[in-house]
């Protein structure tokens, strides 16, 4: 009963939040074993006020995909056919992101980034999976292999877990769902 609970919480908070409500509900969801997180996953923002809110969104992410332990994708993108591909996130301009945030949103569009996929595509995995203590719990996290970000994972049920983009130079983390594809 606490899954269908947390599940009817997590639907109110998608709808939009602050920061400390949304924080507030992930500290009391439990640990993810790494072994949990394998799959592919569909990525959606929780909406906080964050300054990075909405990105993501219109620039047509996807999700992440976890083969292993060894091999986590962060940012699968998806075409127009149906199909996805990844991109490697040490072609993202991380201080256009933090510095000129208004650009970055107006130049993030799904046509673009297939575009730009053409430099920044990978088949090769660019982040990995290990456990980390983050706000006090130790969970499974993607340790990015270029960019100063953790994203740390906290179960809502089998199928769903919030996760909490800590990135250096952010007060607060910037959070998003994963919830698990067939």
């Amino acid at each position: 009963m606490a899954e269908h609970t947390q599940g009817a919480d997590l639907s109110a908070l998608e709808r939009g939040t602050d920061t400390a409500t949304a924080l507030a509900f992930y500290d009391g969801l439990p640990a993810v074993a790494i072994k949990d997180m394998l799959g592919r996953w569909r990525g959606a923002e929780l909406p906080t006020g964050h300054p990075l809110d909405g990105l993501l969104a219109k620039a047509g992410w996807h999700g992440k995909r976890f083969d292993d332990a060894d091999g986590a994708h962060p940012l699968i993108f998806g075409r127009g056919d149906g199909s996805h591909f990844a991109v490697d996130p040490a072609w993202i301009p991380l201080g256009l992101m933090t510095s000129w945030l208004g650009l970055a949103k107006n130049l993030a569009n799904p046509g673009l980034v297939r575009a730009a996929a053409l430099i920044a595509g990978t088949t090769k995995p660019k982040a990995r999976l290990r456990m980390t203590e983050y706000r006090g719990v130790v969970s499974a996290t993607m340790i990015y292999d270029a960019l100063p970000i953790n994203d740390v994972f906290r179960r809502v049920d089998r199928d769903t877990v919030v996760g909490a983009m800590d990135m250096r130079g952010h007060a607060a983390p910037f959070l998003f769902v994963l919830r698990r594809e067939a």
